[in-house]
């Protein structure tokens, strides 16, 4: 994952996507149009990259390349073909593998549904693709409309889908960790009756805004 795989699991499950962009203005960010299929949307874990075209050679090929903990990523280029189905979830599961996201079609929805596998994908449609045209994988992808190189880490959750250099990662979910904390501290005191305003900086951002300087809206707690 990174040289530091143990320290990014624990954080990511610490902090949320929300967080994550919140506190990383750069942050890769695939399209809202991938959609989690599965019963379980929550998952983190290095990029196993494939591209495709109407062709799941390449899924199977990267599906067996796999190790535990990976997050199959395939640039199936917005295509409505299925390029996985119930077979690939289950070999993900017994794998170990920490997800599958398809920037294309899934099918065999009836299983993929109830499956605790986190599975996305652009689209859902009965008709896969051919397998006659073999893939190079491990290469850099463009999936979800973002850039993904191996070994980046993918984060997905209940909001969405953001990837991370894994060389800054753990100082990127450090921070989200802190935003975290500073909405906690906010909630604590909006239970205590607080107004919003009251927690932010906002009577002075409105004025620099207004003196056409430059200003950023924050929490003051």
């Amino acid at each position: 994952m990174s040289e530091h795989p143990d320290v990014i699991r624990r954080l990511a499950a610490e902090v949320d996507t929300t967080a994550l962009c919140d506190a990383v203005d750069d942050l890769r960010v695939m399209s809202a149009a991938l959609r989690c299929r599965s019963a379980n949307p929550v998952l983190c874990g290095p990029a196993r990259t494939v591209r495709c075209r109407d062709d799941f050679l390449g899924v199977i090929q990267a599906l067996e390349r796999a190790e535990p903990g990976d997050v199959l990523v395939v640039d199936g280029g917005r295509r409505e073909t299925a390029l996985a189905g119930e077979i690939f979830a289950r070999v993900a599961l017994s794998k170990g593998l920490a997800g599958i996201i398809i920037d294309g079609g899934y099918r065999d929805l009836r299983f993929v549904a109830m499956c605790q596998l986190p599975v996305y994908s652009r689209h859902v449609t009965p008709k896969a693709g051919t397998t006659v045209r073999p893939a190079a994988t491990s290469n850099g992808v463009s999936c979800g409309g973002v850039p993904v190189h191996p070994g980046d880490i993918v984060i997905a959750d209940h909001d969405g889908i953001v990837v991370l250099d894994p060389a800054t990662a753990v100082a990127q979910l450090t921070r989200a960790k802190e935003v975290m904390a500073a909405e906690a501290r906010v909630v604590e005191r909006l239970d205590q009756g607080a107004t919003l305003g009251e927690l932010l900086n906002l009577a002075e951002h409105v004025e620099r805004l207004t003196r056409g300087e430059p200003s950023r809206l924050r929490f003051t707690v």
